[in-house]
């Protein structure tokens, strides 16, 4: 089937140019999403009575899906799943799962945005290709963890959290309990732990005097009994 393009499409060509494409794909996603016209001699001249209004908000949207990269630049997004311990997902990642995780970060995309060849169905850190515009793209990094404490330590370590190498176990549990503390420090359970400590030493400074009062007492005691 032949269409006029109504904007760029990779690996397609640009706006304006007729293509030979499936027709399957010109039904499916190019037609109804207006991406393309069929190439009727009627719609042919449409577009060209179109085709600076058309080039006009091609500009404009180029533009604003150019602020939106620059705000989405470096953006993570996470997203907790069950895993086997050598990092194999209970299911699989799909780009509705990562369009609703940009969704959650307060930007607005739909899965067909979102370039991904294959599920994801393993642990770890994944940069996805996220199309705002047919000329611009911005990469997310996807963290794909059992949980918020996996994915910090994925983010940190850059290499997905597996179980069953012992070094790897141990590195892991190392970096959980740096996690732990500097979440108790930032809750302020270091200040009051050390508060109660010094609590519980005044009780037996005040001790103390008692203990050395005794012997005094004894002693006292064995004077009076000689003077007897």
């Amino acid at each position: 089937m032949e269409v006029i393009l109504l904007e760029r499409v990779a690996k397609l060509g640009q706006m304006g140019e007729v293509v030979k494409v499936k027709a399957g794909y010109a039904r499916n996603y190019l037609l109804p999403r207006k991406k393309a016209l069929r190439a009727t001699e009627e719609n042919k001249k449409q577009f060209e009575s179109r085709r600076t209004q058309l080039e006009t908000q091609n500009v404009s949207r180029k533009t604003e899906a150019d602020r939106i990269s620059g705000k989405m630049k470096g953006l993570s997004v996470v997203l907790i799943r069950q895993a086997g311990e050598a990092g194999q997902l209970y299911g699989s990642v799909s780009t509705r799962d990562i369009a609703t995780g940009v969704k959650d970060s307060g930007f607005t995309v739909d899965r067909q945005q979102v370039e991904l060849n294959t599920p994801i169905k393993t642990l770890g850190l994944f940069q996805v290709p996220v199309h705002l515009h047919p000329e611009i793209a911005v990469t997310v990094t996807v963290n794909v963890a059992r949980s918020a404490e996996e994915a910090k330590i994925q983010a940190k370590t850059g290499a997905a959290v597996v179980h069953g190498d012992r070094a790897k176990d141990e590195q892991i549990a190392i970096e959980e309990a740096r996690l732990r503390a500097e979440a108790l420090f930032e809750e302020g359970a270091g200040p009051r732990a050390e508060g109660e400590a010094k609590d519980g030493a005044e009780p037996a400074a005040a001790a103390a005097p008692e203990a050395t009062a005794e012997p005094e007492a004894k002693a006292k005691t064995k004077k009076a009994k000689k003077k007897e």
